[in-house]
């Protein structure tokens, strides 16, 4: 675990401590696997994802494989997560962007005060290369992204086989 020490931007409250992730064993040990994914699956209501989706975006984060692995970046105050965020790792370039950006969740007692663009400017700042992510276009936070200078490039379609 490091505890940031880049200025990509100032805390928006001093009482926050960034804490970097890379593998499991750099959790907290006042934090639990299942405790960030119950976090993350609860604090972006309702935006969220499965649980069991969580996790395997979590350990896709922590592998060490080739073309895998990813940053867990936590805003925390006393012991307290009261915002997350996870990039993932491509392992590509070009026609697919470096990293993707899974998940944002910010305690709703704590939104509005700029923890959640500090934790994007954070991340960005330590991924090498471009940035991807997925937001439904009713999503507030859409302009939250489009501020920090993601731009909309294609529309996602998807085909899923039915069942």
């Amino acid at each position: 675990m490091q505890t940031s020490t880049q200025d990509a931007a100032s805390p928006p409250r001093a009482d926050l401590r960034l804490l970097e992730i890379h593998q499991a064993s750099d959790l907290p040990d006042w934090l639990s696997e299942d405790d960030l994914a119950g976090f993350l699956h609860e604090k972006m209501k309702p935006y969220e994802d499965r649980i069991p989706d969580i996790h395997r975006a979590l350990q896709y984060a922590f592998s060490k494989a080739e073309g895998k692995g990813g940053l867990i970046l936590l805003a925390t105050s006393r012991e307290q997560i009261v915002g997350a965020i996870v990039f993932l790792h491509t392992g590509m370039q070009g026609y697919v962007p470096e990293d993707i950006l899974v998940f944002v969740g910010v305690d709703p007692q704590y939104r509005n005060q700029g923890i959640g663009g500090w934790l994007i400017q954070e991340g960005l700042a330590r991924c090498p290369g471009a940035v991807k992510l997925h937001v439904e276009y009713d999503n507030p936070a859409k302009r939250l992204y489009e501020r920090l200078g993601f731009r909309s490039k294609y529309a996602e379609m998807r085909y899923q086989p039915e069942k």
